[in-house]
């Protein structure tokens, strides 16, 4: 489990200037992939448009949460890298590392001082936020004086009727059968690693799959799904599910049983402005005072230094890594899943297809 000093930081970070000044910047433009809908809307006001103001240097944001490994990929191999810095999931991490999709990361020039904790210091990317994939119930869809606490009430369908959505991958959804079927969140890699134990979670999934009446292939459209009503119960981000809670949608995080995944910035192989680049994964991985301001409305904690100093508590309350919150997830072993993802995914395709 990773520990709460490392995402949340333990000293104060003064921002210590940008490299070059914003009168000798107005005509650079940094790239940057990630993901749309809410998460893109708030980093343009918290990281992209501070940046900009302190630099010169534009930043054009591209939606690309689908296939953003594969049009990578293509990118790279074709030498023709538009992108200037990317989002990156802790599960395509070790992927583009295996396929040397990524350029190696100067820490002299994003993180001179060492302030980072280590977890956030990965070779070829930088740790920018925490985040969990996580159970969301509607309490508008709940029978009268029930809850859901577990995985195992989601699979309750006689107690919870309704209609369900997961997401449509193997990752996260073998663990949550597992959870729901009594494995602790200890052993669920353990028991991941046998044929048996695969075997206990794809027929735990069979019993479920005829209420799942969604598979949701991005964050947004398990939004539109619970915002909408048309499931009653489903995964979701937790950082959507803020948005959600402030529009008006009557969801709940249900903590227990959630994901913890960690993601990262990084600089594509072969990208025109990796100077710029630095300067920004700098910039976004840093400095507390602008992560502060993302994270009150998508709490997705990074790993700046003073990060926790002064959030109020109704912030502090919703990040993943709360101690509350914290204790009742698992961490979502990536390394596993970079690892056996081939042999899982293809049955996780036989398996949608019955």
């Amino acid at each position: 489990m990773i520990q709460r000093r490392q995402l949340f930081g333990i000293a104060a970070l003064p921002w210590l200037g940008m490299a070059a000044s914003a009168a000798l910047a107005q005509s650079r433009k940094l790239v940057i992939s990630g993901a749309g809908g809410t998460v893109a809307e708030v980093s343009k006001s918290a990281y992209y448009e501070p940046f900009t103001a302190a630099t010169g240097i534009a930043i054009e944001h591209v939606p690309t949460e689908q296939q953003r490994m594969a049009q990578l990929e293509a990118m790279v191999r074709a030498g023709r890298t538009t992108w200037d810095a990317m989002e990156i999931s802790a599960s395509d991490y070790p992927l583009g590392v295996q396929k040397g999709l990524f350029e190696k990361i100067d820490y002299t020039k994003v993180d001179p001082k060492n302030l980072l904790p280590a977890v956030a210091r990965m070779p070829y990317g930088v740790g920018a936020a925490a985040y969990s994939e996580v159970l969301v119930v509607r309490r508008d869809k709940l029978p009268a004086g029930k809850s859901i606490k577990s995985w195992a009430d989601f699979w309750d369908v006689k107690t919870f009727p309704g209609p369900r959505a997961l997401s449509a991958r193997p990752q996260s959804n073998l663990e949550y059968a597992l959870l729901a079927d009594g494995v602790p969140a200890g052993g669920l890699y353990a028991a991941l690693a046998t044929r048996q134990g695969q075997d206990r979670a794809f027929r735990k999934l069979d019993q479920i799959k005829s209420s799942v009446t969604r598979f949701w292939k991005s964050g947004a459209e398990s939004v539109q799904l619970l915002s909408s009503g048309e499931v009653a119960f489903g995964s979701c981000f937790n950082g959507r599910v803020n948005a959600m809670e402030a529009a008006g949608v009557p969801v709940e995080i249900v903590w227990n049983g959630g994901a913890l995944h960690l993601s990262y910035i990084g600089i594509p192989k072969g990208a025109r402005n990796v100077a710029e680049a630095l300067e920004f994964v700098r910039f976004r991985t840093g400095d507390p005072v602008p992560m502060r301001k993302y994270i009150a409305k998508l709490p997705y904690p990074g790993f700046a230094a003073g990060l926790a100093d002064g959030l109020p508590e109704t912030v502090a309350r919703a990040l993943p890594t709360h101690p509350a919150n914290l204790a009742v997830q698992f961490s979502a072993d990536e390394g596993f899943w970079a690892k056996h993802l081939d042999e899982l995914q293809e049955r996780w395709n036989e398996w949608m297809l019955k």
